[in-house]
């Protein structure tokens, strides 16, 4: 009796023949399936469990679970924004991936700042060491020093980098730009920071930072709302767990780019968690140098003083008219 093909098998067999004859496509992953057989395209969107492989006529879903080896394509293509001296890139054709798999191409670029006062989480936003963080991490302190993971061949690798300098402080939206320097004058890992403003209510996020000192905690959840107001300002809200250690850390979509910086929750408010919207971090780096930091007067800024205070409750006299009203 013949036995009916399982639906992995049938599969394989499917990508199998719409792969035969085509060369390997730009910008795609070579997958080797279990069974031998392999196969080339670009990878448009990934799960835990699933991967959708685009071979240029069709779209085809491809099981993890009969994938023995999968080779991953060069970076993807990315293009500057901003000014001609930006610092920070984004990319218009990242595949939707799993947080697994993003954590482990992104956690790099995720650091720890620490202060005599205390300890926050970054980004890095450039190979040259230029990173974002929150500025009530940074706020007060000149002796910064970060921690970086490097990812060797076999190893996680722990740097700590004590050259670490200031360079830009906006409190008003709470973001500071610091710069770090490889001991050894190697270039960093980077993130990607989203272009567009395009986020959705129930949307899947995720956190790295380094929570109560737990470093490379990941945390998972959704967008709440795109726009909560407070004090002027909008934030993206998300029920994403955020924990005093994670404030200046990175709130990723499911393609690997920032969207968001971490810096608040509400306590005891179970999932109320906010971040700053990726618009703003792209108009701070942008503008940098109106918020440059001065060593030199590191309180400077703006202060908004209070009114003077009434010392006379009584209608002034000029406007004493013997009426009876004031």
């Amino acid at each position: 009796m013949n036995q009916r093909p399982s639906h992995g098998h049938r599969l394989i067999a499917l990508v199998a023949a719409a792969a035969c004859g085509c060369g390997q496509a730009s910008g795609a992953d070579t997958l080797t399936m279990a069974d031998g057989r392999v196969i080339s395209g670009p990878v448009v969107k990934e799960t835990s469990e699933t991967l959708w492989i685009d071979l240029g006529f069709t779209l085809v879903e491809v099981p993890k679970s009969v994938v023995l080896s999968r080779v991953r394509a060069e970076q993807a293509r990315v293009a500057t924004t901003g000014p001609g001296d930006s610092l920070y890139t984004t990319s218009s054709d990242l595949p939707e991936r799993a947080p697994k798999e993003l954590a482990r191409t992104y956690g790099e670029a995720v650091i720890k700042v620490s202060t005599p006062s205390g300890l926050g989480s970054g980004f890095i936003v450039n190979p040259d060491g230029y990173a974002i963080t929150n500025a009530h991490v940074v706020q007060g302190e000149t002796k910064i020093r970060c921690t970086v993971w490097e990812q060797t061949e076999h190893e996680i690798r722990r740097l700590l980098i004590e050259d670490v300098r200031l360079i830009a402080v906006n409190n008003h939206v709470d973001l500071a730009l610091i710069k770090l320097t490889h001991p050894d004058g190697h270039p960093f890992e980077a993130v990607y920071i989203q272009s567009s403003d395009s986020l959705a209510a129930g949307q899947g996020v995720f956190a790295i930072g380094n929570p109560l000192g737990l470093e490379r905690t990941l945390s998972r959840g959704v967008i709440s709302t795109t726009q909560r107001n407070f004090e002027g300002l909008t934030y993206i809200q998300t029920d994403t767990q955020i924990n005093p250690g994670n404030s200046g850390g990175p709130l990723f979509n499911d393609r690997g780019e920032v969207i968001g910086v971490t810096n608040m929750g509400i306590p005891f408010g179970e999932g109320l968690n906010f971040a700053i919207p990726a618009r703003y971090v792209r108009d701070f780096i942008n503008n940098r140098e109106a918020f440059a930091y001065d060593r030199e007067n590191p309180n400077s800024g703006y202060d908004y003083q209070p009114g003077p205070q009434r010392s006379r409750f009584e209608p002034p006299p000029q406007l004493d008219d013997d009426s009876g009203r004031s």
